[in-house]
């Protein structure tokens, strides 16, 4: 069902309830720690391989072979 919303700006809207999120569980927390960490850690790595070199499409292809596969046995 359709809600009209009013354009009146005298509205007070402070006292509407707001819902909280839900809190993320332990577990959840440090699995994105986990990744986070893994992803700042390729960005490094990756800043550290470009500094003072062109990219280009050769970059590239060496960027994704060295930071995007999987090592051996980890499917």
């Amino acid at each position: 069902m359709a809600r009209s919303i009013p354009f009146d700006t005298s509205i007070d809207t402070t006292t509407a309830p707001i819902s909280a999120a839900p809190k993320r569980g332990l577990l959840r927390r440090f699995f994105d720690a986990v990744i986070d960490s893994q992803q700042r850690r390729a960005e490094r790595e990756i800043a550290k391989y470009l500094h003072g070199v062109k990219f280009t499409d050769d970059v590239e292809r060496e960027i994704e072979r060295r930071f995007l596969e999987l090592p051996p046995g980890r499917l």
